[in-house]
């Protein structure tokens, strides 16, 4: 067994999502202070930060055996690896550590930089810029040929946030998610006015600040009409609409539509009651125009209606439904 003090290794994981060389500060004390460095892959994006801060790195794959003996001496040795370890070589030295025929050294795991909030959307535009590229039906696709899948995908949320799923919420924010980056990777290929995803990131986010001056600026809101008014005269200043109409879908659904009308109505201060006459549509656009004015959104009033009207119907068809008693 030998009596040398064993050491300390420190196995220094980086994410690959943060810009290298950008790494802790207790992760360079290490460095410049251990023994010896280590990194079996001489690709490693950070040896070239590393060497620039005179940190000498040696190119070596080492066994659990070979660290375990260059810590001896209580010597510090350092070995870069993946973003989720070395599950190789943690796995050789908790087998040596296991065995009782030498003395461990001290094992470390040091993150040498961490991800931040939103990280994985680095991993999201990655992707989708491969499947774009090589997916021969990802390939083919247009704004135009993926319409529609914006609008089912929109539709199957709503439906996730009405069942209160958590697991389906999730899952289909993911597909509105991957509606906003595959019109974005497919805007990039434009020849005239090509734009990315970090430039639709970017109008948002100047969007959100300018309309939200009670935060990012002077002005106050105590309530949420405070807000709503704040973000609408916004709004009108940026779109310079000529029609309180301009700008409404008039592809929207029905009741949708007719919500819409008669907020932009309201909130401009006009008066205009919404035609009257004898057929069903026009008693139908009075009830949704009142009920945006009582803050009811009248396309989730009626699905909600519509699912309990659904529920009676399933619970009838089971009480008509003959017994399966035995006699």
């Amino acid at each position: 067994m030998n009596a040398e003090a064993p050491g300390r290794v420190v196995l220094l994981t980086a994410s690959h999502r943060v810009a290298p060389g950008l790494l802790s500060w207790p992760a360079w004390q290490t460095l410049r202070t251990a023994d010896r460095v280590l990194c079996g892959a001489p690709d490693h994006v950070q040896l070239p930060y590393l060497r620039e801060a005179g940190v000498t790195v040696e190119h070596t794959e080492p066994t659990a055996e070979e660290l375990v003996d260059a810590c001896a001496g209580d010597r510090t040795v350092v070995v870069l690896v993946g973003g989720e370890g070395d599950q190789r070589l943690t796995d050789g030295l908790a087998r040596l550590g296991g065995s009782g025929r030498v003395r461990m050294p001290d094992l470390e795991l040091l993150p040498g930089s961490y991800d931040l909030p939103g990280a994985r959307l680095l991993d999201l535009v990655q992707v989708m810029d491969v499947i774009r590229r090589d997916c021969p039906w990802t390939s083919t696709m247009t704004h135009r040929g993926l319409a529609k899948y914006a609008i089912e995908e929109t539709y199957e949320l709503v439906e996730a946030i009405e069942d209160g799923d958590r697991d389906e919420l999730r899952e289909e924010l993911g597909d509105v998610l991957l509606q906003v980056v595959f019109h974005a990777r497919i805007a990039e290929e434009d020849t005239q006015a090509p734009f990315s995803v970090d430039d639709v990131a970017g109008t948002l986010v100047e969007k959100l600040i300018r309309r939200h001056p009670h935060i990012f600026g002077d002005a106050t809101a105590k309530t949420p009409e405070d807000v709503r008014a704040h973000w609408l005269r916004t709004k009108a200043v940026e779109k310079r609409r000529d029609s309180v109409t301009e700008g409404v879908p008039l592809g929207q659904p029905a009741l949708a539509l007719a919500a819409k009308l008669g907020g932009r109505v309201r909130g401009s201060g006009l008066e205009v009651a919404p035609p009257t006459g004898d057929t069903l549509g026009y008693e139908l656009l009075a009830l949704a125009v009142r009920a945006e004015a009582e803050g009811v959104d009248p396309e989730a009033a009626l699905r909600a209606a519509a699912r309990a009207y659904r529920d009676a119907i399933l619970a009838a068809e089971g009480a008509d439904t003959p017994g399966t008693d035995d006699e």
